[in-house]
């Protein structure tokens, strides 16, 4: 069965430290074509569109756009800090395979 993608408590916190709501704005995780898999994650900070899921928590928005959704069924938006960097993660279950710096994959 095909769920929307989950936010983590961590994601949500970031977006709090950064103040994202204070400018008026959410997490926008989409999928666009290119990369070196065939398709790319866009992560920003954006307005909210009047055709966006809206997954809310902690006080914060992450926005996914319906061209985007089916891409991102059943994945979890995390944020990470390593020591190769502190950055939102997606794990998805629908790409078969991906690169490795994490922002491409394929389906």
């Amino acid at each position: 069965m095909n769920l929307p993608p989950r936010v983590t408590e961590r994601a949500f916190a970031r977006l709090a430290e950064i103040g994202a709501d204070a400018t008026g704005k959410a997490l926008r995780v989409a999928v666009e074509g290119g990369g070196c898999s065939g398709f790319q994650y866009d992560i920003r900070l954006d307005a909210v569109a009047q055709d966006d899921l809206v997954l809310e928590g902690a006080g914060q928005k992450v926005v996914v756009d319906s061209v985007s959704l089916p891409f991102l069924a059943n994945a979890v938006i995390d944020f990470t800090d390593e020591l190769i960097g502190a950055r939102f993660v997606i794990d998805n279950p629908n790409a078969t395979s991906s690169c490795g710096c994490g922002t491409s994959f394929s389906i």
